[in-house]
């Protein structure tokens, strides 16, 4: 790895020199500068973001927490975020909760030990001590907060969306998943399905889920054709769980979408090369994050935001868990 020392030794200057012209502190001939940033260009140096901040009192570096890296949604999310940073020449640091809050305080506090001025947070427990006690602004993606500026995507639009689009290809005993009571957003896409299912003429049943994990979607998928056998059409509380209900429901031979049909939420690239293909419903998780960063840098910037809770639409996409709406109508 390319050090400071590295780029003294080619321009032929001092360290000193060189961390004088790269914090703009002190006097630097318009020569010698030349020489450094021409040896810096020449060797692909890149600065220790955490060291300048220190050393200049002024930080560039965000932190990013998200819930589950594994979950394939949140590095869309993610990418959103660090692309607009990136072009703003802000740094992210990113930190991984994996659902669970001891680890989400011990990333907060790593955050404020690397002199982060401002974090981006996509976990669960948004109005805790955690968040209430930071000094710096906090700006929460895929989530909602009454205490903090937030974007996210209209849940209840796209619940009412998955049953709709369920109930008009056919569908007639339906099994709608809950997520994590904690997840208001979660909650959200969950009401607006539950709401369009009272108020159409199809029998349902609900089951609720502990998380959006691997590990639970897998359980939840054979629980569910065990509780549910006659269940003909399933909405999923994301991606991750529709897919794993396709997969135990044809290890089971069920036929997809001719004796079941599945509807996921969030369009995660992995749900394109499913076989058969997962119908869903989209939210735009790279635009999300993007809209995130900006309101965060806002914030840094002017201190106040104009528009505190941003929400993106969600739409429906038609793969090939459903069938054709023109065979029910």
């Amino acid at each position: 790895m390319v050090t400071i020392r590295d780029v003294a030794k080619r321009a032929g200057v001092s360290v000193a020199t060189v961390s004088r012209a790269l914090n703009d502190k002190g006097y630097v001939h318009e020569d010698t500068r030349k020489l450094v940033n021409n040896a810096i260009e020449e060797l692909n140096y890149k600065p220790n973001e955490v060291a300048r901040s220190l050393y200049k009192k002024k930080s560039r570096l965000i932190g990013l927490l998200l819930p589950d890296i594994r979950n394939p949604f949140f590095p869309e999310l993610a990418r959103g975020v660090e692309d607009e940073m990136q072009e703003r020449d802000f740094r992210l640091i990113i930190g991984n909760a994996d659902e669970q809050p001891a680890k989400e305080s011990d990333y907060i506090q790593t955050f404020k030990q690397n002199n982060v001025i401002g974090i981006i947070s996509a976990t669960n427990r948004n109005e805790t001590d955690s968040y209430e006690n930071l000094s710096i602004p906090v700006v929460f993606l895929d989530r909602t907060s009454t205490m903090y500026p937030s974007v996210y995507a209209d849940g209840i639009t796209g619940g009412k969306m998955a049953a709709r689009e369920i109930i008009k290809r056919g569908s007639k005993r339906i099994t709608l998943l809950r997520g994590p009571v904690e997840m208001r957003t979660a909650q959200d896409r969950f009401k607006g399905a539950l709401d369009e299912l009272a108020d159409s003429n199809v029998d349902f049943n609900v089951m609720s889920t502990g998380s959006f994990t691997f590990a639970d979607a897998e359980k939840t998928a054979k629980e569910l054709f065990h509780k549910f056998p006659e269940t003909d059409g399933v909405i999923a509380g994301n991606d991750l769980g529709a897919a794993a209900i396709l997969h135990e429901a044809l290890r089971r031979g069920i036929s997809i979408p001719g004796d079941l049909q599945i509807i996921g939420y969030d369009d995660i690239p992995l749900s394109s090369l499913l076989f058969p293909p997962l119908s869903t419903i989209r939210q735009p998780a790279y635009d999300m994050g993007r809209e995130a960063a900006k309101l965060l840098i806002q914030l840094l910037e002017e201190g106040i935001v104009k528009e505190k809770n941003i929400q993106l639409p969600v739409t429906f996409v038609e793969r090939q868990t459903t069938r054709k709406v023109e065979d029910y109508g």
